[in-house]
């Protein structure tokens, strides 16, 4: 399969506008629903492998890594969950399901009216993924399912396009790949989501 690039949904894309041009003053938000999303696709996978035990490839102990790097201005978020294969990141990542985004964005519309933007709103409407482009420049995210043996790639800069192209990955699992904007990383910034101490206090916040 060569490299594939798609169009965002545009609704998406009125979403992607939102968080790279962010509503949120509370940046760190993306952390805690990307961790989340790692915890769901582990829990599809432990549920899954109640009935069918091949699908954990003999991995048992279940983990999420966080994996920053300062040298590279790269936080990497990674489980050993189900995964996703094509048709999932294109369902997943391309579009949001059950017009999600319509109904967050008039939910977000009157939050604004009223001046108070409910930080819990992303996690509702299940459009977590999204807000990792309040703080990443690009997202990449390499990707394999459970029972199956081809890995993809996904990859977009936020600006209304998605790229997909196959590549190789040795275990079940996602891996997402923040490539930090320049606000996010290094020793000068508020926010420095390459530093351990920093990504620690906030995953036991």
């Amino acid at each position: 399969m060569a490299k594939e690039t798609h169009e965002f949904q545009a609704e998406t894309k009125q979403l992607l506008d939102l968080m790279v041009h962010s509503i949120y003053t509370n940046h760190e938000i993306f952390l805690r629903e990307l961790i989340s999303n790692a915890s769901d696709a582990i829990d599809k996978l432990h549920y899954q492998s109640l009935t069918n035990g091949d699908l954990l490839e003999g991995d048992t102990d279940f983990e999420i890594h966080l994996t920053p790097d300062a040298d590279a201005h790269t936080l990497t978020i990674s489980d050993n969950g189900l995964g996703m294969n094509k048709q999932d990141l294109m369902e997943n990542l391309g579009t949001i399901a059950q017009s999600g985004t319509k109904a967050f964005l008039e939910k977000l519309k009157e939050s604004q009216d009223a001046d108070s933007t409910d930080k819990d709103l992303i996690g509702q409407f299940g459009v977590g993924f999204y807000s990792a482009f309040m703080v990443a420049d690009k997202v990449t995210v390499v990707t394999r399912k459970a029972g199956e043996e081809q890995a993809y790639k996904w990859e977009s800069t936020g600006d209304g396009e998605y790229s997909l192209e196959e590549c190789q990955k040795p275990k079940h699992g996602t891996t997402i790949i923040l490539s930090l904007g320049k606000d996010f990383y290094g020793d000068d910034s508020e926010e420095n989501y390459t530093d351990k101490m920093t990504l620690q206090s906030l995953v036991k916040k």
